[in-house]
């Protein structure tokens, strides 16, 4: 296998264009259809023995490893690091043929950026820090904004911020666009991901809208959840989701990155959401500048996947360092 390449990127970012509703009001969701192209997508296709250890070294590079809980400490963080830049043991690295594989970041609080950025130093991998009052998002505006103003000042290279549900279920799109262009400009120059909380958004139809708006608005990468509703990134909401991606790369030459977060739990899941950025979208989104995937459990099990196609054995959980 080929070692991995660096994250850096060439591509220019997304700059947004003003407001067209006309883009997506008259929008028709067939939503069983959507539900039947999501449940063939990892029927139709299926990767065994060395393309599936390809496939699922290929998402490492895509995880956003992330702890994002209230006990959170320092030193937690220090030890997410650590598994970010060495994500696998050593004999599964030489029995792949790797020399250099990290995730694509490190997903944290603001107040824990500064650890992070310690615990990254001298590394490729970014800091991600979520922001405007996650997960709920229902703080003032100005308060948000300082938020986000506060990550970046503490290092992050991207920030991860929630919307406000209440102006999709309103269909008030102007205050969703305003919000979202205020939050890019925050961001400064640290690359934006949009949360959408599609579990809250009610219809395929509403997950559609507020993808494009976002990404009108200037976001870099759309994403499904916080990881704290109680409908998490689903295939379906993915598909329609990457198809508002697909439609606004048609209409502007743009590509926006994707992120599914909450409920990825497995090395299947892995390989799920990629066969769907590869059948939605081609090769080009199988890359951390355009795909990532929010996860942390996600990462032991691939590794224990791994080990199984190198050693021919399944270890014990317990025998893999915990991120």
């Amino acid at each position: 296998m080929p070692a991995q390449s660096p994250l850096a990127s060439n591509r220019p970012r997304n700059s947004g264009v003003p407001l067209q509703t006309g883009w997506f009001d008259q929008i028709a969701v067939n939503s069983p259809a959507a539900e039947r192209r999501a449940a063939t997508l990892t029927t139709r296709r299926t990767v065994k023995k060395e393309w599936q250890a390809a496939w699922l070294v290929n998402a490492i590079r895509c995880v956003d490893l992330t702890t994002l809980s209230g006990d959170d400490t320092p030193d937690r963080v220090m030890r997410l690091c650590a598994k970010a830049r060495r994500p696998l043991a050593d004999h599964i690295m030489a029995g792949l043929g790797l020399d250099h594989l990290t995730t694509g970041a490190v997903c944290v609080y603001p107040t824990m950026v500064a650890a992070a950025v310690r615990g990254l130093a001298g590394s490729d991998v970014p800091v991600a820090s979520v922001a405007t009052g996650f997960p709920a998002g229902l703080m003032p505006l100005p308060l948000r904004l300082a938020e986000i103003r506060y990550g970046v000042d503490e290092g992050a290279d991207e920030i991860d911020i929630v919307i406000s549900r209440a102006h999709v279920l309103n269909a008030d799109w102007a205050a969703l666009y305003d919000e979202v262009a205020a939050m890019r400009e925050a961001c400064g120059g640290a690359h934006m991901k949009a949360i959408l909380a599609t579990g809250d958004l009610k219809t395929l139809r509403n997950v559609y809208k507020a993808s494009m708006v976002a990404m009108q608005a200037g976001a870099d990468f759309i994403k499904t959840s916080t990881g704290k509703e109680g409908v998490n990134a689903t295939l379906p909401v993915s598909l329609i989701m990457v198809r508002a991606l697909r439609d606004y790369g048609r209409r502007t030459g743009q590509q926006v990155g994707f992120k599914p977060a909450g409920g990825l739990k497995t090395a299947r899941d892995a390989i799920a959401w990629q066969i769907l950025m590869k059948e939605e979208l081609g090769n080009d989104w199988l890359c951390p500048d355009l795909f990532r995937l929010g996860a942390s459990s996600m990462l032991g099990d691939i590794e224990r996947q791994l080990e199984h196609f190198v050693t021919g054995r399944y270890a014990a959980s317990s025998r893999h360092a915990l991120a």
